[in-house]
């Protein structure tokens, strides 16, 4: 890379209470006309957020002189300068969103992507880009972490770090704060792990441990003994009171967790929560290959200013989803039982998603820009998840190819990347990997997985493997065909297509009061309550408040329903696929 910088952003706190970043945009070369615009989206998180929304106070000057600046649409300005001097911008950005996908500043901890904070120069994307992370007495004691490959920086990390493009600085959050900071080698490399808002409870050498569990794990079943394709690896975890997610970058990502999910001192359980996060951990860094280099054709160029559409999100974050907690199994770091868990809660948030018989998973990942990203109380009822139904696929086709004899899908991805280069990837590709691999054509099983709505053979090809299916009594919830809340009240949240409470003609946000039942009314607290009063009776009169109206829905209580679990019937049968050496 070329240690001079045409395009230079000095990045400063403006005002911590008020959440401001200031940035300083010099463009060494203008053109007459020079155009600059912020991205509407972020890749890995597929929504137009507009967070030109955030930038504000934009300036620009040449030779010391103010220049014009025409807003040309909501993200995009031009300035009216000529050729002959640098041209410098200088803005403001409020930073208020405490997720991975935009940026965030208070008098603890800063974080920003690219995407939030740095105009892009149009014409000169392919330059060298240089990010100075300023230092100042506002944020004394503070670190600064980023997979940005580092110029001039001292030892907190503040100081000037280069990218070779525009996709390059985009592609490299920037962690900034007081955090917790731990390093260890996978495959090779070197690997940072830094953690803010940890409790003093945190046992940083057990997440760190596990951590390089993983990342071996995963270098192994691309590479084998190979190096990965990076020089080093950052992650950056947030932790939080609630929350939780994660966005994949080309040697990084940014991950957000519970405080209650971390591991704690003195205890050696491996709690659903921890599970859980060792999951997103998982799959953000199996996204480093699947995705961030081996990707979709239409992403072979990012456009920055509007909705990039592709049908194979349920490969890259399906196939994603699949790998992350089987490659725990396969680590170590949880057992049969425990993957069976997860597995089984998999299946059944499919199989009780009203949407899989509506939507096929290659147009649930067309549709993610309106729809997974969009969700409101008809989501259920309108589309599939391309992250669990996609998974499922993975799950089948992986399943199938062992079960006829030929090879797995782990052949299979390791297949695509050799012959896409870890690079673009189209379904054809995928066609014809299966076809190498697996001995035959896979398109009857493409067409009827990916491109239809029909169930999948999950059943037989689990029983082919060891794993039986054993249908328990479903939740009351479930029988009912509705989801709620049942805090300060008991709120209808979805109703789900075809089911009692859609019948009956309740809608979401319905507050349900209570029944009449056999000549009595019952005020209910709690979902659980409809059985306690309605004893033996099929049909009760459901009390409901509507815009504040109320209602008497007359509701048929539904027969027993059932719900899947997932039962280890012969270990040896299944260890070929749960334990699989690499």
């Amino acid at each position: 890379m070329s240690r001079t910088a045409s395009i230079h952003y000095r990045v400063e706190i403006a005002n911590l209470h008020a959440h401001l970043f200031r940035v300083t945009l010099t463009i060494a070369q203008p053109a007459a006309q020079q155009r600059v615009s912020l991205p509407v989206w972020i890749p890995g998180s597929y929504l137009v957020r507009e967070f030109s929304k955030n930038l504000q106070r934009l300036s620009a000057r040449q030779a010391g002189r103010a220049v014009s600046l025409r807003q040309l649409d909501k993200c995009s300005w031009q300035a009216e300068c000529v050729p002959s001097s640098p041209l410098v911008l200088t803005y403001e950005v409020y930073a208020f969103d405490n997720s991975v996908r935009t940026a965030w500043l208070d008098d603890s901890r800063g974080f920003f992507n690219g995407t939030s904070l740095c105009l892009r120069v149009h014409e000169q994307e392919n330059q060298v880009h240089a990010v100075e992370l300023a230092a100042s007495k506002a944020i004394t004691g503070w670190q600064a972490a980023t997979g940005l490959t580092p110029h001039r920086v001292n030892r907190q990390g503040f100081g000037t770090y280069l990218a070779a493009d525009y996709d390059e600085l985009a592609d490299c959050p920037v962690e900034l704060g007081l955090f917790w900071s731990g390093e260890f080698r996978a495959g090779g490399v070197a690997h940072r792990l830094v953690v803010a808002g940890a409790p003093e409870s945190f046992d940083s050498a057990r997440l760190l441990a596990d951590t390089q569990r993983i990342c071996e794990t995963e270098i192994r079943f691309w590479h084998d003994r190979k190096k990965p394709p990076f020089k080093s690896y950052l992650f950056m975890l947030n932790v939080v009171d609630d929350g939780y997610g994660g966005l994949e970058h080309r040697n990084s990502t940014a991950l957000i967790a519970a405080r209650r999910d971390l591991p704690r001192l003195g205890d050696t359980r491996v709690s659903d929560g921890y599970t859980t996060l060792l999951g997103l951990v998982s799959h953000e860094y199996f996204h480093t290959w699947n995705v961030k280099r081996l990707r979709p054709a239409e992403f072979t160029h990012y456009e920055y200013g509007a909705e990039n559409y592709t049908q194979l999100l349920w490969f890259f974050e399906g196939f994603t989803s699949y790998y992350d907690d089987l490659l725990l199994r396969r680590a170590g770091l949880i057992d049969d039982a425990a993957y069976l868990k997860l597995l089984n809660k998999t299946i059944n948030q499919v199989m009780q998603t009203p949407g899989r018989e509506v939507q096929s998973v290659a147009q649930a990942s067309f549709d993610a820009w309106v729809k997974y990203y969009r969700q409101d109380e008809n989501t259920a009822n309108a589309t599939v998840s391309y992250y669990t139904k996609g998974s499922l696929v993975a799950l089948c086709f992986d399943l199938m190819l062992r079960a006829e004899g030929h090879s797995s899908l782990d052949e299979v991805m390791r297949a695509l990347w050799l012959r896409c280069k870890a690079g673009p990837m189209t379904e054809a590709d995928l066609a014809a990997v299966l076809k190498e691999v697996g001995g035959r054509a896979f398109t009857r099983e493409l067409a009827a997985w990916v491109h239809s709505t029909r169930d999948l053979p999950l059943q037989e090809l689990l029983g082919k493997h060891g794993v039986a299916v054993i249908e328990d009594p479903a939740q009351l919830a479930q029988r009912l065909g509705l989801r709620v809340t049942e805090t300060a009240g008991l709120f209808v949240k979805q109703v789900l297509r075809g089911g009692a409470a859609e019948q009956a003609g309740m809608a979401a946000n319905d507050e349900w009061l209570g029944i009449e039942a056999g000549g009595s009314a019952w005020r209910m607290a709690k979902l659980d309550d409809l059985v306690l009063y309605a004893g033996q009776h099929r049909k009760v009169m459901a009390l409901v408040a509507r815009d504040k109206r109320l209602l008497r829905l007359e509701l048929a209580l539904p027969a027993a329903s059932t719900t899947w679990r997932l039962v280890m019937r012969d270990a040896a049968l299944a260890q070929p696929w749960l334990a699989a050496p690499h």
